[in-house]
């Protein structure tokens, strides 16, 4: 069984047991989480796709920390022009892994 969920703008597909990293969202470590924005279910070959979320289904979670991903680093440069620019960024997340999906 899996689900597609939506969180932080983007989409995931996730089954019972997984870990992810997503956009850093308000929760205390060792808390869960119900993400109730569930565009498809899959349970075999049953498939329920929402329009455009699933009525009723939600997936739990629970918070396993969270941190920073690594920097990406940003350089610009015009030739010709001595114009050189660096920059960085480092991206907050929230580790969850998942513990139920309901239908």
């Amino acid at each position: 069984m899996y689900a597609v969920i939506k969180t932080g703008g983007k989409q995931y597909q996730v089954a019972v047991g997984d870990k992810l990293k997503i956009e850093q969202i308000p929760a205390d470590i060792g808390g869960t989480i119900t993400l109730s924005e569930v565009l498809m279910v899959a349970d075999g070959e049953n498939i329920t796709v929402g329009n455009p979320v699933v009525m009723g289904a939600s997936v739990v979670a629970s918070v396993v920390g969270s941190g920073r991903h690594k920097k990406v680093r940003i350089f610009k440069m015009r030739r010709r022009k001595h114009y050189q620019k660096h920059q960085g960024h480092r991206q907050n997340y929230t580790e969850i892994q998942i513990d139920a999906i309901n239908k």
